[in-house]
């Protein structure tokens, strides 16, 4: 006769569930795993500031051209130049961003692994909350303005920011021009091309942080390796492998116009009209305002259990789109 060591918990009627198996203790571990990809590097990358205003507004500039026509000796000055006329004003609207919770009574009260209970259900707020502000800033979304009618405020996002035509509420003069764009397989002349066309902008051998989705970080991997073309003469790296390690990982690149430093872009925040997404990106000319900041509200228990939300408002600045890049290509 084998030895009892398991039991139904669901006896049939009129029975009683028995078995030397029914005192086992359960082994359920405490610890608790949550799969996602949590980090936000462009809001991490981003200087913040103070936003007091549902429309944050910031003004931009930029030098005349340089001229080498010299000045007759002598000469009269007899015409002026108002030196603020090509001044703009930028902006974008707040979004206002909110999860929420809800708990039981019975939850709160009981011992769960995580645990399950108030606290842990705001720091999760905040937590996706942080992901949604990421998303947003690298979305491709316009912004727009609360209008009573089911349109609320959105900000507007770093793909439609970079836009060699448009949007329609920035001058052409402070557009990102089409040079720093790449609508079409990156190469590694491309990326070469966009880094020279942000210098021509900014005249400033800068630090640059690309952030790229998982396609084209492999992109870029791939540069020297193997171009596709029979006539291409390979770039060759002799590496000590004693360790047993070879290194394929590209996460510098040192180019004519300063170094390019390449970042993963959290794949969950990433936008998914292309292939291949990527921003290049001055950290000196972008920043986020807070109007509200990130905080926790609770709500009347009417019964069910402890209610409430996290939640805060901000925008994206982009200081000028003129010193970034954007590379977008494939469906």
């Amino acid at each position: 006769m084998p030895i009892s060591n398991t039991y139904s918990p669901s006896a049939p009627a009129g029975k009683t569930t028995t078995g030397s198996a029914i005192g086992n203790r359960e082994d359920l571990s405490d610890m608790l795993t949550i799969l996602a990809p949590e980090e936000t590097p462009v809001l991490s990358l981003a200087p913040k500031a103070k936003a007091s205003s549902t429309l944050h507004e910031w003004v931009v500039d930029t030098l005349a051209t340089p001229s080498t026509a010299g000045i007759s000796e002598g000469a009269d000055v007899t015409s002026f130049t108002d030196k603020f006329a090509g001044r703009a004003r930028l902006s974008n609207y707040v979004q206002i961003f909110r999860r929420d919770y809800l708990v039981s009574n019975l939850q709160q009260a009981v011992t769960s692994v995580g645990p399950a209970n108030v606290a842990q259900s705001e720091a999760k707020c905040m937590r996706e909350l942080k992901r949604d502000v990421e998303a947003a800033i690298c979305s491709n979304n316009d912004r727009s303005v609360e209008d009573g009618a089911g349109t609320p405020y959105k900000l507007r996002g770093l793909g439609d920011w970079l836009d060699a035509n448009g949007p329609s509420d920035v001058p052409a003069a402070f557009r990102t021009p089409s040079a720093s764009i790449e609508a079409s397989a990156l190469t590694e002349s491309d990326l070469n091309d966009i880094l020279g066309s942000i210098y021509s902008q900014t005249g400033e051998v800068g630090n640059l942080t690309l952030v790229a989705n998982i396609a084209l970080r492999k992109v870029i991997a791939n540069f020297t390796r193997s171009e596709g073309t029979t006539t291409a003469t390979p770039y060759t790296v002799n590496q000590d492998a004693t360790s047993k390690r070879i290194t394929l990982s590209v996460s510098l690149f040192d180019s004519d116009f300063g170094l390019l430093r390449i970042m993963n872009g959290n794949p969950a925040c990433m936008p998914t009209t292309n292939t291949n997404v990527g921003y290049v990106l001055d950290p000196k000319y972008i920043g986020f305002a807070t109007l509200i900041p990130m905080g926790s509200t609770r709500l009347e228990n009417q019964g069910g259990g402890e209610r409430g939300y996290v939640d805060m408002t901000g925008t994206l600045i982009c200081r000028t789109p003129q010193a970034h890049g954007k590379i977008a290509y494939g469906s």
